[in-house]
């Protein structure tokens, strides 16, 4: 990935957050699945609802295959059970904190053992 290394972050147990800048202003941060029923339906919701509340493009890459973080359809066809690490790119006036929020949604295992708006 082009770019150079913004910060890297701990992420649960032994589980890492690299960040990174692009050279089109994309931001992207690596994440990896932790919640036991992976990114099933009502996570893959979740996320694309937090993703919606945000003006920038977002784009999630598993295994080389970039799909519309927008799209719940989408997100679902990546099939990411625990375990799976996920490049969450944003291009937008809010990238930063589109990244933030998305990532946090997933080190928080989706809220499966709480409420979450």
């Amino acid at each position: 990935m082009a770019g150079s290394l913004r910060a890297l972050a701990p992420l649960g147990q032994s589980k890492w957050i690299e960040c990174s800048t692009m050279a089109d202003g994309t931001l992207a941060r690596h994440v990896v699945i932790t919640n036991p029923q992976g990114l099933h339906a009502r996570p893959a919701d979740m996320f694309v609802k937090l993703a919606c509340r945000y003006q920038s493009r977002i784009e999630v890459i598993k295994d080389g295959e970039r799909v519309d973080g927008k799209s719940i359809l989408n997100i679902l066809t990546l099939a990411a059970v625990e375990g799976t690490r996920l490049e969450i790119e944003a291009t937008g006036p809010d990238a930063e904190a589109a990244l933030d929020a998305l990532a946090e949604l997933v080190q928080t295992n989706f809220a499966e053992n709480g409420t979450m708006e």
